[in-house]
């Protein structure tokens, strides 16, 4: 197990960041998912269902996760008389994001590979 440095002059005792990691995004097609749309305002499906390798089953499975758990918005619609659906991040999803981010950075600080 990963754990955080303590501060001994604080008394302060070591907790395992790993623990503190959002298992929703940390899961690796939804860490795709959100690496995606951090980037853009907004992404379609099948861009999303290309850059991540996903299937159509398989991403609609996952952004459903990420949408109950507050982090994307869906939005479906026409253009031309085709359907499109159109997923962005929420503002908590991008909040989310960064600071799983930044555990994910400070879990690795400091340790090399050997």
């Amino acid at each position: 197990m990963i754990w955080a440095m303590s501060d001994p002059e604080k008394g302060e005792p070591s907790t395992p960041i790993i623990e503190e990691i959002d298992r929703v995004i940390h899961e690796p097609a939804r860490l795709a998912i959100m690496a995606h749309l951090s980037v853009v305002e907004s992404a379609d499906f099948l861009y999303l269902m290309r850059q991540t390798g996903l299937t159509g089953g398989n991403l609609s499975s996952h952004i459903t996760k990420l949408e109950t758990a507050g982090y994307i918005q869906i939005e479906k619609k026409f253009v031309e008389r085709k359907p499109l659906t159109v997923i962005h991040l929420t503002e908590a999803g991008r909040a989310a994001f960064r600071i799983y981010q930044q555990k994910m950075k400070h879990m690795f600080e400091g340790r090399e590979a050997k």
